[in-house]
């Protein structure tokens, strides 16, 4: 998903936003199939990888619409409208499946979205205007012939590879050295393909070296990712610590999706009217961000109060949500219009890397503390051969409510151990997005003409004052 996302945002530009919607969906479609089909593991991971590249295109182009197709005065409603059915979708699928995969079972479950997938990409396919194509006057004459050579195959290749190879060193229960290694060897070939081999590439580095569209970008991804430790693992809490039913500890993200989609709406509807600066708006809310992320962190314990709990869910997902919003908005204040697409994908790119990236590292911190926390727990309560419950319990939180005596002691205090150092260390992290999102500025650019004009003006007054 997070490695073929920048690919959909530039395919959304050489052919339309109509048809790679559609095309998503399909491959959404045949991934669920297949998933539901598996009868081997690696046959089941095929399935995840198809979904996961159709999912890569459907916020992306969503944004890209949202954008294109409304005025910059109803703008900041349409993107919370696409933040709120984005995260309806993740509270609600979290809960529905909890609740239907024991009575069902999981095949079935994945079976039934691939349908339904394929009559919503049939619905967007109609409901959207043929006459909306896309806005770069670059492809509009061009044929599909010409559309296809126009796309960067070895930038897409390169920035797949990097993507995968560094999260496989991270995502796991011990760090490997070597897909890190080829990662960072990777990453430049990557960024000099897009400089001087691509003519049509999948990231515009020039872009990238606006300040205002760097800081913007590595603020956006930092903030997700530490957004995602609540989405992956309030849930885990619920399973582990307060040892509630698989079908209800997915309830644990509505409050916090309920408060992204309020936060999306209620700065879009009520303050997003205007084009122009949001500067202070974007920064305050990624500075009030890590402070509900230190109290989910202290009261992620089995006595805490429940009402406290999803009152702090709630106000990380309302700061996020607003942060976002504003973000978008602040970022194509800091662009001139004509890269406006661009800077759109780009965005949306850099957020669709956090989920891969947020749930890849931050798993994989979570699950060396824990096994550490594991281990050290049974040695001191004097409990010897747990070599294969801890196995077990890396694996499944829901377990813990299944164990009885010390042993559920132990299984409860590594997981709550486990949970504040991944929540304090998204902290720290937020608390560097948020000094990162500082930097972007609040001016807008100078349109080149200008400069010229500029550069005239001052020549003709040195020839004067030489004169």
């Amino acid at each position: 998903m997070s490695s073929l996302a920048p690919l959909m945002g530039r395919l959304s530009q050489v052919f339309s936003p109509r048809l790679c919607m559609f095309f998503s969906t399909l491959l959404i479609s045949a991934g669920t199939t297949v998933t539901a089909t598996a009868v081997t593991f690696e046959h089941f991971i095929v399935g995840r990888v198809i979904t996961g590249a159709g999912g890569g295109g459907i916020f992306i182009v969503a944004s890209i619409m949202a954008i294109q197709m409304t005025s910059p005065k109803r703008r900041g409603l349409y993107m919370g409208l696409a933040n709120t059915g984005m995260t309806v979708g993740v509270s609600l699928g979290a809960v529905i499946a909890g609740a239907l995969e024991p009575k069902i079972g999981w095949k079935p479950l994945f079976g039934i979205q691939a349908p339904l997938s394929l009559l919503c990409g049939i619905g967007i396919f109609f409901s959207i205007p043929a006459s909306h194509t896309s806005k770069n006057a670059n492809y509009v004459d061009l044929s599909i012939r010409e559309k296809l050579a126009c796309i960067d195959y070895s930038g897409a290749l390169l920035l797949t590879t990097t993507i995968i190879l560094f999260l496989l060193g991270l995502s796991g229960p011990r760090i490997l050295p070597t897909p890190l290694i080829l990662s960072a060897f990777a990453l430049p070939i990557f960024i000099l393909n897009e400089i001087y081999a691509a003519k049509d590439p999948v990231i515009p580095v020039t872009v990238l070296r606006s300040r205002g569209t760097l800081l913007s970008c590595i603020a956006t991804v930092g903030l997700m990712m530490a957004r995602w430790a609540i989405l992956f693992y309030t849930p885990v809490y619920a399973l582990a610590v307060r040892g509630w039913a698989p079908a209800v500890a997915g309830s644990i993200l509505i409050p916090t999706n309920a408060g992204f989609a309020t936060g999306g709406l209620l700065a879009g509807v009520f303050h997003i009217k205007r084009t122009g600066s949001f500067y202070l708006h974007t920064l305050t809310a990624m500075a009030l961000f890590p402070v509900t992320m230190v109290v989910i962190a202290f009261i992620s314990t089995e006595t805490s109060p429940w009402g406290l709990y999803v009152t702090m869910v709630f106000l990380n997902g309302l700061l996020t949500g607003a942060a976002m919003n504003y973000a978008l908005v602040h970022l194509l204040h800091l662009t001139l219009p004509d890269v406006h697409p661009i800077v759109i994908s780009l965005l949306a790119t850099f957020r669709g890397f956090a989920g891969s990236f947020g749930s890849a590292i931050g798993g994989g911190f979570f699950v060396r503390v824990l096994h550490r926390s594991l281990n050290d727990g049974f040695a001191e309560a004097g409990l010897k051969n747990r070599g294969d419950l801890i196995r077990r319990l890396l694996g499944s939180p829901a377990l813990v409510g299944r164990l009885e005596g010390k042993d559920r002691d132990v299984a409860v205090n590594a997981y709550t151990a486990a949970l504040k150092a991944l929540f304090l260390a998204a902290v720290g992290f937020s608390a560097v997005v948020a000094v990162v999102q500082a930097g972007t500025g609040w001016k807008e650019p100078v349109k080149k003409e200008q400069n010229l004009e500029e550069e005239e003006v001052e020549g003709e007054e040195g020839l004067v004052a030489a004169a």
